[in-house]
């Protein structure tokens, strides 16, 4: 029995890590029409708020997280011309280096692209429900709110 479909195909939430080589050429299949693709990675950073960061674990509600990405996703296509797009979050634990978050956007022109994978990221860190666990060297464990920057960078945007 194959798997089905997912119910939102731009959109992955998932434990394994992703090849940017390989989710840039699937974004691009069968658009002769794309003159642009902007892409982002964002890693785990070995330090937070001036602490060492040993493990960063995201959790998230599977069906819940999925349609607000898709909401993100659909709002850069309703501001900007854009041929495809597509987001990718890990969650489970991760390690610093690791990458956690992929966000693509291909378009005719650049700038489209440019300001949607902006737009994207910005509402991903503010908006996103993914909770966010880091464990210090110690062992002690914290969870992580969002920034006030990263709340400065989604008002641009209103």
């Amino acid at each position: 029995m194959s798997n089905p479909e997912p119910m939102f195909p731009n959109i992955r939430i998932c434990e394994e890590d992703f090849d940017l080589t390989t989710e840039a050429a699937k974004l691009r299949e069968g658009h002769k029409d794309i003159g642009a693709v902007v892409t982002f990675v964002g890693t785990v950073r070995d330090i937070n708020e001036g602490d060492e960061v040993s493990i960063l674990e995201l959790e998230h509600y599977p069906g819940m997280t999925e349609k607000a990405l898709e909401k993100i996703r659909l709002q850069a296509h309703e501001r900007w011309s854009l041929e495809a797009s597509s987001i990718i979050h890990r969650i489970g634990k991760m390690y610093p280096c690791d990458q956690i978050v992929m966000v693509a956007v291909a378009s005719r022109h650049r700038e489209n692209a440019f300001h949607a994978a902006h737009f994207i990221m910005d509402y991903l860190k503010t908006n996103a429900p993914f909770w966010k666990k880091e464990t210090l060297p110690d062992g002690s464990e914290r969870w992580v709110d969002a920034r006030i920057s990263d709340k400065e960078a989604e008002s641009r945007w209103v």
